[in-house]
Protein backbone atom coordinates (compact mmCIF):
# COMPACT_ATOMS: atom_id res chain seq x y z
CA UNK A 1 0.00 0.00 0.00
CA UNK A 2 1.54 3.67 -0.96
CA UNK A 3 -0.04 5.30 1.67
CA UNK A 4 1.32 2.77 4.44
CA UNK A 5 4.56 4.13 6.77
CA UNK A 6 5.48 0.88 8.98
CA UNK A 7 3.53 -1.59 10.57
CA UNK A 8 2.08 0.75 12.64
CA UNK A 9 -0.51 1.49 9.70
CA UNK A 10 -2.52 -1.42 10.82
CA UNK A 11 -4.08 -1.35 14.26
CA UNK A 12 -2.17 1.89 15.09
CA UNK A 13 -2.84 3.60 11.60
CA UNK A 14 -5.67 5.89 13.40
CA UNK A 15 -2.93 7.54 15.30
CA UNK A 16 -0.24 7.99 12.79
CA UNK A 17 -2.55 8.84 9.96
CA UNK A 18 -1.42 12.29 9.96
CA UNK A 19 2.16 10.83 8.85
CA UNK A 20 1.08 9.25 5.84
CA UNK A 21 1.59 12.23 3.91
CA UNK A 22 5.27 12.98 4.95
CA UNK A 23 6.88 9.57 5.43
CA UNK A 24 5.07 7.27 2.90
CA UNK A 25 5.88 5.89 0.18
CA UNK A 26 3.53 7.85 -1.73
CA UNK A 27 4.51 10.65 0.04
CA UNK A 28 8.53 10.02 -0.61
CA UNK A 29 7.23 9.93 -4.63
CA UNK A 30 5.41 13.44 -4.16
CA UNK A 31 8.66 14.86 -2.73
CA UNK A 32 10.84 13.42 -5.09
CA UNK A 33 8.64 14.96 -8.13
CA UNK A 34 8.58 18.44 -5.80
CA UNK A 35 12.57 18.44 -6.02
CA UNK A 36 12.57 17.99 -9.54
CA UNK A 37 10.14 20.61 -10.62
CA UNK A 38 11.50 22.55 -8.00
CA UNK A 39 15.27 22.03 -9.74
CA UNK A 40 13.35 22.31 -13.42
CA UNK A 41 12.26 25.79 -12.65
CA UNK A 42 15.26 27.22 -10.88
CA UNK A 43 16.78 26.01 -13.72
CA UNK A 44 14.64 28.29 -16.23
CA UNK A 45 15.16 31.31 -13.72
CA UNK A 46 18.54 31.64 -14.00
CA UNK A 47 18.30 30.51 -17.14
CA UNK A 48 19.89 27.99 -18.90
CA UNK A 49 20.59 29.51 -22.58
CA UNK A 50 18.32 26.62 -23.76
CA UNK A 51 15.93 27.61 -21.01
CA UNK A 52 15.55 31.20 -21.23
CA UNK A 53 12.47 31.15 -23.70
CA UNK A 54 10.34 28.80 -21.66
CA UNK A 55 7.33 30.55 -20.96
CA UNK A 56 4.95 27.76 -19.56
CA UNK A 57 3.26 28.54 -16.15
CA UNK A 58 5.52 27.72 -13.05
CA UNK A 59 2.48 27.39 -11.28
CA UNK A 60 1.19 24.65 -13.44
CA UNK A 61 3.82 22.54 -13.29
CA UNK A 62 3.75 22.70 -9.61
CA UNK A 63 0.41 21.72 -9.57
CA UNK A 64 1.86 18.38 -10.79
CA UNK A 65 3.48 17.51 -7.13
CA UNK A 66 0.88 19.63 -5.20
CA UNK A 67 -2.01 17.32 -6.77
CA UNK A 68 -0.37 14.25 -7.00
CA UNK A 69 -2.83 11.27 -6.72
CA UNK A 70 -2.47 7.64 -5.39
CA UNK A 71 -3.15 6.81 -8.78
CA UNK A 72 0.06 9.07 -10.30
CA UNK A 73 2.21 7.16 -7.59
CA UNK A 74 1.12 4.12 -8.91
CA UNK A 75 1.80 5.09 -12.45
CA UNK A 76 5.45 6.15 -11.19
CA UNK A 77 5.85 2.54 -9.58
CA UNK A 78 4.62 1.09 -12.96
CA UNK A 79 7.13 3.30 -15.09
CA UNK A 80 10.03 1.81 -11.92
CA UNK A 81 9.14 -1.78 -13.04
CA UNK A 82 10.91 -0.80 -16.66
CA UNK A 83 13.61 1.21 -15.45
CA UNK A 84 14.20 -0.68 -12.26
CA UNK A 85 15.30 2.57 -10.86
CA UNK A 86 12.99 4.28 -8.31
CA UNK A 87 14.16 8.18 -9.08
CA UNK A 88 14.66 7.95 -12.65
CA UNK A 89 10.95 6.51 -12.70
CA UNK A 90 9.80 9.85 -11.55
CA UNK A 91 11.90 11.88 -13.84
CA UNK A 92 9.85 9.50 -16.55
CA UNK A 93 6.66 10.42 -14.93
CA UNK A 94 7.24 14.52 -15.03
CA UNK A 95 8.08 14.17 -18.36
CA UNK A 96 4.95 12.34 -19.17
CA UNK A 97 3.26 15.14 -17.61
CA UNK A 98 4.85 17.84 -19.73
CA UNK A 99 3.35 15.99 -22.51
CA UNK A 100 -0.10 16.62 -21.30
CA UNK A 101 0.51 19.70 -20.10
CA UNK A 102 1.81 20.40 -24.07
CA UNK A 103 4.85 21.60 -23.12
CA UNK A 104 7.75 21.89 -26.14
CA UNK A 105 9.56 18.41 -26.10
CA UNK A 106 13.03 20.54 -26.76
CA UNK A 107 12.26 21.29 -22.45
CA UNK A 108 11.81 18.50 -21.28
CA UNK A 109 15.61 16.90 -21.39
CA UNK A 110 16.89 19.55 -18.54
CA UNK A 111 14.31 17.78 -15.93
CA UNK A 112 17.22 16.05 -13.84
CA UNK A 113 19.49 17.74 -16.00
CA UNK A 114 23.14 16.92 -14.16
CA UNK A 115 22.04 15.64 -11.34
CA UNK A 116 21.92 12.01 -9.62
CA UNK A 117 19.60 10.12 -7.95
CA UNK A 118 21.15 11.00 -4.50
CA UNK A 119 20.66 14.67 -5.34
CA UNK A 120 16.86 14.11 -5.37
CA UNK A 121 17.19 11.73 -2.38
CA UNK A 122 18.84 13.46 -0.02
CA UNK A 123 16.67 16.78 -0.70
CA UNK A 124 13.56 14.78 -0.30
CA UNK A 125 14.16 12.92 2.25
CA UNK A 126 15.14 15.52 5.02
CA UNK A 127 12.36 18.06 3.23
CA UNK A 128 9.83 15.20 4.70
CA UNK A 129 11.20 15.01 7.81
CA UNK A 130 11.36 18.73 8.47
CA UNK A 131 7.94 19.23 7.25
CA UNK A 132 6.30 15.88 8.99
CA UNK A 133 8.06 17.53 12.56
CA UNK A 134 7.23 20.95 11.69
CA UNK A 135 3.26 20.15 10.61
CA UNK A 136 2.82 17.32 13.29
CA UNK A 137 5.13 16.17 15.59
CA UNK A 138 6.09 19.35 16.87
CA UNK A 139 2.29 20.45 17.33
CA UNK A 140 0.97 17.92 18.98
CA UNK A 141 4.21 18.30 21.33
CA UNK A 142 2.87 22.32 21.93
CA UNK A 143 -0.54 20.33 22.57
CA UNK A 144 0.71 17.98 25.22
CA UNK A 145 3.16 20.69 27.06
CA UNK A 146 0.12 23.49 26.85
CA UNK A 147 -2.33 20.29 28.90
CA UNK A 148 0.37 19.91 31.20
CA UNK A 149 0.74 23.54 31.32
CA UNK A 150 -3.39 23.70 32.66
CA UNK A 151 -3.38 20.65 35.05
CA UNK A 152 0.02 22.13 36.72
CA UNK A 153 -2.04 25.70 36.76
CA UNK A 154 -5.08 23.64 37.94
CA UNK A 155 -3.71 21.65 40.59
CA UNK A 156 -1.19 23.87 41.76
CA UNK A 157 -1.82 23.66 45.40
CA UNK A 158 -2.95 20.01 45.70
CA UNK A 159 -0.57 18.78 48.20
CA UNK A 160 0.85 15.05 47.50
CA UNK A 161 2.53 12.96 49.36
CA UNK A 162 6.27 12.36 47.16
CA UNK A 163 8.43 9.12 46.90
CA UNK A 164 12.18 8.59 46.61
CA UNK A 165 14.05 5.34 46.12
CA UNK A 166 10.54 3.78 46.39
CA UNK A 167 10.10 4.75 49.37
CA UNK A 168 7.36 7.73 51.07
CA UNK A 169 9.61 11.43 51.18
CA UNK A 170 8.35 14.65 51.86
CA UNK A 171 5.67 16.45 50.46
CA UNK A 172 5.32 18.27 47.38
CA UNK A 173 2.49 19.66 45.52
CA UNK A 174 1.04 18.04 42.55
CA UNK A 175 1.17 21.18 39.79
CA UNK A 176 5.18 21.76 40.48
CA UNK A 177 5.65 17.61 39.65
CA UNK A 178 3.86 18.08 36.86
CA UNK A 179 6.05 21.30 36.03
CA UNK A 180 8.52 19.15 36.00
CA UNK A 181 7.50 17.39 32.87
CA UNK A 182 6.83 20.59 30.95
CA UNK A 183 10.40 21.48 31.64
CA UNK A 184 11.95 18.41 30.50
CA UNK A 185 9.66 18.30 27.25
CA UNK A 186 10.29 21.97 26.62
CA UNK A 187 14.40 21.35 26.84
CA UNK A 188 13.90 18.58 24.19
CA UNK A 189 11.68 20.82 21.71
CA UNK A 190 14.80 23.03 21.64
CA UNK A 191 17.48 20.48 21.35
CA UNK A 192 14.70 19.12 18.35
CA UNK A 193 14.34 22.37 16.96
CA UNK A 194 18.30 23.54 16.98
CA UNK A 195 19.13 20.14 14.80
CA UNK A 196 19.49 21.21 11.32
CA UNK A 197 17.72 19.62 8.13
CA UNK A 198 20.58 19.16 6.10
CA UNK A 199 21.16 17.91 2.72
CA UNK A 200 23.47 17.16 0.32
CA UNK A 201 23.57 18.10 -3.13
CA UNK A 202 26.65 18.64 -5.48
CA UNK A 203 26.27 15.53 -8.11
CA UNK A 204 28.62 12.63 -7.45
CA UNK A 205 30.88 13.79 -5.54
CA UNK A 206 29.60 17.34 -4.35
CA UNK A 207 31.36 19.47 -6.95
CA UNK A 208 28.71 20.20 -9.50
CA UNK A 209 30.96 18.59 -11.91
CA UNK A 210 28.44 18.23 -14.85
CA UNK A 211 27.13 21.49 -14.79
CA UNK A 212 30.62 23.54 -14.70
CA UNK A 213 31.73 21.64 -17.72
CA UNK A 214 28.71 21.85 -19.56
CA UNK A 215 27.95 26.16 -18.41
CA UNK A 216 31.02 27.44 -16.69
CA UNK A 217 29.61 30.74 -16.67
CA UNK A 218 27.77 30.55 -13.83
CA UNK A 219 28.53 29.57 -10.36
CA UNK A 220 26.97 26.92 -9.58
CA UNK A 221 28.28 26.24 -5.76
CA UNK A 222 25.81 29.33 -5.04
CA UNK A 223 22.89 28.24 -7.16
CA UNK A 224 23.16 24.61 -5.06
CA UNK A 225 23.16 26.93 -1.96
CA UNK A 226 20.21 28.78 -3.09
CA UNK A 227 18.20 25.82 -4.36
CA UNK A 228 18.48 24.28 -1.32
CA UNK A 229 18.61 27.01 1.49
CA UNK A 230 16.33 29.61 -0.09
CA UNK A 231 13.74 27.09 -2.26
CA UNK A 232 13.71 24.06 -0.39
CA UNK A 233 14.34 25.95 3.36
CA UNK A 234 16.97 23.21 4.03
CA UNK A 235 20.78 23.42 5.11
CA UNK A 236 23.15 22.79 1.53
CA UNK A 237 25.52 19.90 2.94
CA UNK A 238 29.28 21.71 1.94
CA UNK A 239 31.27 20.37 1.04
CA UNK A 240 30.49 16.38 0.68
CA UNK A 241 31.81 13.65 -1.05
CA UNK A 242 30.11 10.73 -2.43
CA UNK A 243 26.79 10.98 -0.37
CA UNK A 244 25.05 12.34 2.72
CA UNK A 245 26.84 12.01 6.20
CA UNK A 246 22.86 11.34 7.97
CA UNK A 247 24.86 12.72 11.40
CA UNK A 248 21.73 15.43 11.67
CA UNK A 249 19.33 12.76 10.73
CA UNK A 250 20.73 10.32 13.56
CA UNK A 251 20.80 13.29 16.00
CA UNK A 252 16.59 14.03 14.94
CA UNK A 253 15.88 10.62 15.55
CA UNK A 254 17.69 11.00 18.95
CA UNK A 255 15.91 13.35 20.06
CA UNK A 256 12.84 12.75 19.41
CA UNK A 257 13.15 9.34 20.90
CA UNK A 258 14.38 11.29 24.22
CA UNK A 259 11.22 12.81 23.79
CA UNK A 260 8.98 9.99 23.29
CA UNK A 261 10.61 8.30 26.60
Amino acid sequence: MLTSISPVDGRYYRQVSDLSSYYSEFALIRYRTRVEIEYFIALCELPLPQLADFQYSFDAMRDIYRNMTEDDAARVKSIEKVTNHDVKAVEYFIKEKFDELGIDPKYKEFVHFGLTSQDINNTSVPLSLMEGIQDVYLPNLYEIVNTLSDMAQEWREIPMLARTHGQPASPTRLGKEIEVYIVRLQEQIKSLSAIPYAAKFGRATGNMNAHNVAYPEFDWNEFAVNFVEETLGLKRSYPTTQIEHYDHIAALFDAMKRINN
